[in-house]
């Protein structure tokens, strides 16, 4: 069944979630900011220096002073902007870093379902892609809206004290721009967010061809995948541009509005310095500041700008953290050598995959006793692998229960739960890196010796002693360096490390040779003797070998029994033995 649909953040809680990465680094950023203040107030001081200088000079006295001044706030200006330049810098790498290992955490413990209807590339494309648009709208929204505020007010505040009516001038031009961004944000807002989907999307497609690459490639289907990632790249481009265009328009307003106040000012005050009203200093000194007026106000426009782009990647962001995951159980030790196997109990179960798809199973009902081996046969799509996947919870049934030692498996701690059971699927995926790593994965703290003991039962000791580094020879991405059936036995014996209490084997033997089939199933049936055995199988030389054989079709059990009593009892059973129990699942 899936995982019930999830609403997009409102506006409100974008807001709460940024401010939630920002809050456990607000003494950096307030340190930051702090310096960035200095050094605006550095540069608010130079102009009143300049007067200073031309007034001297104007009243023919010495300028060495007003020159030795401007020189050193000057120099401060540079030291003490470049210094609050790092600390925010770094702050916003740890806000990244913060926002990735949470998204993180959350999205290796999403629901089976969650992630059936992602793409995997997007959810990567949220992690990389969006994660680091944060560091822009920590330092540039956040601090620099607020210390570009503060330089902005205390600028108008300097012009003001110098002459109001020139102020006045330069307040009508800036009102008027303001009112075009005005318009401008929410199309930057927009535009930002769809270029991010289209980046998710664009990892997707490639995600998609990468990760069936072999399968493209005996295809001959590199062109058309070209082509389709190229469709999603070129989407991508179009709606970053689209983005691109609305926060440059936004900008050079901005930019046109003090280029625009700086001419105005120039000609209103040369007809008050015509008219004697102002000093040519003060006018000087006022264009200064209104040159000054545009770090701050460039700095307001790319605060919002980032905003924008940066509200879109922290809803994506969000929408990810809003995907069902199952509970964070603490970490469950596996079972102790000597600890009895499981029973294991359907009861009229009923399961679908998704709400619009029909049922799997239909009423699945049967009971393995503790010890032994069970195996599970049936044509395909019988629902034989999703009873694997409702022991595990992978999902979780509609209706009826699933008992594991009488308990139902919605009532054991998760962790708990899979620290019972030893589980190797029917592809037996590998993990990149190195073979001990994925041997270790399920059971990291296995000594040598047991190590040793699983290679030796799984028959890998051979193919480890011929490699020359050994367990530490590096597998390749999905164990690309492995064959099928040297996989298969990495799995295997990954899960026998574990000492499971239940051992679920998904036709675990599909792709070994006739050797290595018969020395696992040996392996298998001595493991049977002391837990719980459970396997999809196929091979009559499997099935014959079980203790009970649960027949499995359209979703329902039509039998249970031995291979000799099956036989007789149930004719598709005897079918499927006279086609060797072939078929794939």
């Amino acid at each position: 069944m899936g995982a019930p649909p999830y609403e997009k953040p409102s506006p409100r809680s974008t807001r709460q979630v940024l401010l939630g990465y920002v809050r456990p680094h607000r003494p950096a950023l307030a340190v930051g900011g702090l310096l960035g203040l200095v050094a605006g107030a550095t540069g608010l001081v130079l102009p009143l220096a300049a007067k200073r200088l031309l007034d001297n000079l104007a009243q023919d006295r010495a300028v060495a002073g007003a020159l030795l001044a401007m020189t050193a706030l000057v120099v401060a200006n540079a030291a003490v902007g470049a210094l609050g330049s790092y600390v925010l810098t770094r702050t916003a790498e740890s806000v990244v870093l913060t926002a990735r290992k949470g998204l993180v955490s959350h999205l290796l413990r999403l629901r089976v379902p969650a992630v059936d209807r992602m793409e995997p590339g997007d959810l990567m494309a949220r992690v990389t892609a969006d994660t680091t648009l944060l560091r822009q709208v920590t330092t540039e929204s956040l601090v620099g809206g607020v210390t570009g505020t503060l330089t902005l007010a205390a600028t108008l505040v300097m012009m003001g004290l110098l002459d109001a009516v020139l102020l006045g001038v330069t307040l009508a031009v800036f009102v008027i721009a303001g009112a075009v961004i005005g318009l401008v944000v929410p199309r930057i807002n927009r535009a930002s967010h769809r270029a991010q989907e289209s980046v998710g999307l664009m990892g997707a497609a490639l995600e998609r061809s990468l990760g069936a690459l072999r399968t493209v490639k005996a295809s001959g289907a590199e062109d058309r995948e070209e082509e389709r990632i190229h469709q999603a790249a070129a989407q991508a481009w179009r709606a970053s541009v689209r983005a691109a265009k609305w926060t440059a328009l936004a900008g050079n307003t901005a930019g046109l509005a003090a280029q625009t106040a700086f001419l105005t000012v120039l000609g209103v005050g040369g007809a008050r310095v015509a008219s004697g009203s102002v000093a040519v200093g003060t006018l000087v000194a006022f264009l200064l500041y209104v040159y000054y007026l545009i770090p701050p106000v460039n700095q307001l426009v790319g605060a919002v700008a980032d905003y924008q782009v940066g509200a879109a990647a922290v809803a994506r962001i969000q929408e990810a953290h809003q995907l069902p995951a199952e509970s964070g159980d603490p970490v469950a030790d596996l079972p102790r050598p000597g600890t009895p196997p499981a029973a294991v109990v359907f009861e009229q179960v009923r399961f679908r995959y998704r709400p619009e798809l029909s049922d799997v199973h239909r009423g699945v009902s049967f009971t393995i006793p503790p010890r032994g081996m069970t195996a599970f046969v049936g044509p395909s799509g019988a629902g034989k692998t999703t009873v694997f996947s409702l022991i595990e919870r992978f999902y979780e049934a509609d209706s009826g229960r699933i008992l594991l030692d009488g308990k139902d498996v919605k009532n054991w701690p998760i962790a708990q739960l899979r620290a019972a059971i030893g589980y190797v699927e029917q592809d037996a995926p590998v993990l990149s890196g190195t073979l001990r790593e994925n041997l270790l994965i399920g059971a990291p703290h296995a000594d040598e010796q047991h190590l040793r003991q699983a290679l030796r039962t799984t028959r890998l000791d051979s193919m480890v002693a011929g490699f020359p580094e050994g367990l530490d020879t590096r597998v390749g991405h999905r164990g690309t360096r492995l064959s099928g059936g040297e996989r298969q036995r990495v799995a295997i014996a990954r899960a026998l490390l574990r000492r499971p209490r239940l051992l679920l084997l998904d036709e675990a033997t599909s792709q070994l040779d006739a050797v290595n089939e018969a020395a696992l199933r040996e392996t298998v049936a001595e493991a049977a003797h002391a837990t719980t055995v459970l396997v999809v199988a196929h091979r009559l030389s499997t099935v014959t070998m079980a203790d009970r054989i649960v027949v499995m079709d359209t979703g329902r059990v039509r039998a249970v029994g031995t291979h000799a009593e099956l036989l007789v009892a149930d004719p598709l059973y005897g079918e499927l033995a006279a086609t060797q129990f072939l078929a794939t699942d």
